[in-house]
């Protein structure tokens, strides 16, 4: 999952870039209440809201994007089945109605899911909104030169494994029926209590086969939500999207809509966006980002201006930072070794070299800090603040290393903050005080990816994360730790290469369940179980900081994303 700072999509992640798209928190995020620098702070329609992003919104065809909830700016074009609750904290990790008149009705065991559209629904040319049309987006989604969504459905979707889309197989998916023209029914190769979660991606968007214009369709998708796009230059880089005069709010709780023109200005440079977002002068006095955070530095000046200081949206977002083993390279083989560096871990120095307290929290467990998420606290290995070098020690001896050992850490060179060379080094400091010397092997991004993402290639000791597809346990603990989820000759995220019956059984056991709640604490017992095998160590999770302009209101944002979220934002 990518985290938040691009689009939120897995890259173990993401978020999502995400990806950020990421980190958590039990609280709600701070400074998030509507403000103004003054006046009337009471959000009204009008005005033109500026977005200034570093990363271009390619592929901006709901078939091809991998986002969370919908992202950010696509959904404000592309409504979905259902959608995540647009409000501050915890509240906005709910999961509720968007086209549909409800979150789904599951059948007994939650392999056939029926959902009802709204009454009075329609696309931005005023024609009606089908449940034919969002079968036929979903069959879309299966073509291969429209990959990029999530591949929950192909997995999830009787008979859909080898489907290869509607251009190729016009007789569509079987497991998706119509009865009518409102209604629509999916059947389930296994239960799967989570559905109304995923039916919040773009894939459920409605697309009306008469306009489907195969990989044009980026270029004017058909709205379903409250903006058109009536812009879209040099592959996202340039969107102006402005209002889809079908949309109703009678039929769209959540979506707020204020500005009457949303102009997004992407390929910037992060200290640029952060600088014009300081200023705040001209149509930057309306402007907003959804994908660049405060450094540490940036965020060091903000905070001793009162007036910047104020505003500054901060969220959190289930995302983990953590280092991974590979228990088939020695020494890494032996529980003991992990034990020890578990036990020798500096969080203190590992926050710091992230940014310090205010961009990123302490983690011992894999799940992050959110009740959607199941998050029951433990430490296994309780290393303190500042690392338990003699605990290590101890374990080293007993696992046949009484002089220590020497290891190897791979990581990225991308100055991230999260599994970058400051972050490894803060480990390979904390690790020298208990005998073990650190040799630290640092990749370009992209060889970075490709080595920690092939099991051929996997080293045994190296810097990873991880992002939620949505805030549950479900896409947080299966991806990392389900052994049928290995993948020998593609990108694998079971970085444990874990093959538990025992935890396998488990993660079917909860993905029967519809009862959300009951689910989250039978996730949260699993991540300790699996915790205690020691493959993974938790580090931390980032928090994130964004500055927006002075004439922002109605600032809204959600645990889900961890994001200001623009469908909120007035301008006037």
């Amino acid at each position: 999952m990518r985290p938040p700072s691009l689009t939120t999509r897995r890259v173990a992640a993401v978020s999502v870039s995400l990806v950020l798209a990421a980190g958590a928190a039990a609280c709600g995020p701070e400074d998030n209440d509507a403000k103004s620098s003054g006046g009337d702070s009471t959000p009204h329609k009008g005005g033109t809201l500026t977005v200034l992003n570093s990363n271009p919104q390619q592929d901006f065809d709901p078939a091809r994007l991998y986002t969370s909830g919908g992202g950010n700016v696509p959904s404000l074009v592309f409504r979905t089945l259902t959608t995540r609750n647009r409000e501050n904290g915890a509240a906005g990790a709910e999961v509720v109605p968007d086209l549909a008149t409800d979150t789904g009705r599951p059948n007994k065991d939650a392999t056939v899911w029926t959902y009802t559209l709204k009454a009075g629904l329609k696309y931005e040319d005023g024609t009606a909104i089908t449940s034919a049309d969002i079968k036929y987006g979903i069959e879309r989604s299966f073509a291969p030169e429209l990959s990029g969504g999530a591949p929950y459905l192909r997995d999830w979707l009787v008979g859909a494994a080898d489907y290869q889309g509607p251009y190729k197989d016009k007789k569509g998916l079987a497991a998706i029926e119509t009865p009518d023209a409102r209604t629509i029914v999916f059947h389930l190769n296994k239960p799967e209590g989570e559905f109304p979660y995923l039916a919040t991606q773009t894939q459920f968007t409605p697309v009306p086969k008469a306009k489907d214009t195969g990989t044009k369709y980026e270029e004017h998708p058909v709205s379903s939500g409250p903006y058109k796009v009536v812009t879209n230059e040099n592959d996202g880089e340039h969107l102006v999207l402005e209002r889809n005069t079908y949309w109703s709010t009678a039929t769209d709780a959540e979506r707020k809509a204020y500005p009457d023109r949303i102009d997004v200005k992407s390929g910037l440079d992060s200290s640029v966006i952060n600088q014009r977002l300081s200023a705040s002068q001209g149509a930057d006095t309306a402007a907003v980002t959804t994908d660049t955070n405060l450094g540490p530095a940036e965020l060091a000046k903000v905070t001793g201006d009162k007036e910047l200081a104020s505003r500054v949206g901060t969220g959190h977002f289930g995302y983990t930072n953590y280092i991974a083993f590979n228990p088939t390279v020695k020494p890494f083989n032996n529980v003991k070794v992990r034990q020890a560096i578990s036990y020798a871990i500096d969080r203190s120095s590992v926050v710091n070299a992230a940014g310090g307290s205010a961009l990123a929290e302490s983690a011992t467990t894999f799940l992050p800090n959110q009740k959607s998420f199941g998050y029951e606290p433990y430490d296994l290995f309780p290393a303190g603040a500042t690392g338990n070098a003699a605990k290590a020690k101890e374990l080293l001896k007993e696992a046949g290393y009484p002089n220590g050992l020497t290891v190897t850490l791979t990581h990225s060179n991308a100055k991230d903050f999260e599994t970058s060379p400051e972050i490894a080094t803060a480990i390979q400091d904390a690790l020298k005080k208990a005998g073990i010397t650190v040799k630290l092997q640092g990749l370009e991004d992209n060889g970075y990816s490709d080595t920690i993402h092939s099991v051929k290639t996997e080293p045994g000791f190296f810097l990873a994360h991880w992002g939620a597809d949505w805030p549950s346990g479900g896409p947080f603990l299966a991806p990392i730790f389900d052994g049928r989820q290995i993948v020998k000759d593609g990108a694998n995220f079971n970085t444990g290469l874990l093959n538990d019956k025992s935890v396998n059984d488990e993660i079917d056991a909860i993905n029967k369940l519809t009862d959300l709640d009951a689910a989250a604490k039978r996730w949260g017992a699993l991540d300790k179980k699996i915790g205690e095998q020691a493959l993974t160590v938790p580090l931390f999770h980032p928090v994130y900081k964004r500055l927006y302009g002075k004439d922002i209101k109605n600032v809204v944002i959600s645990d889900w994303t961890g994001v200001l979220d623009i469908s909120q934002v007035a301008v006037k």
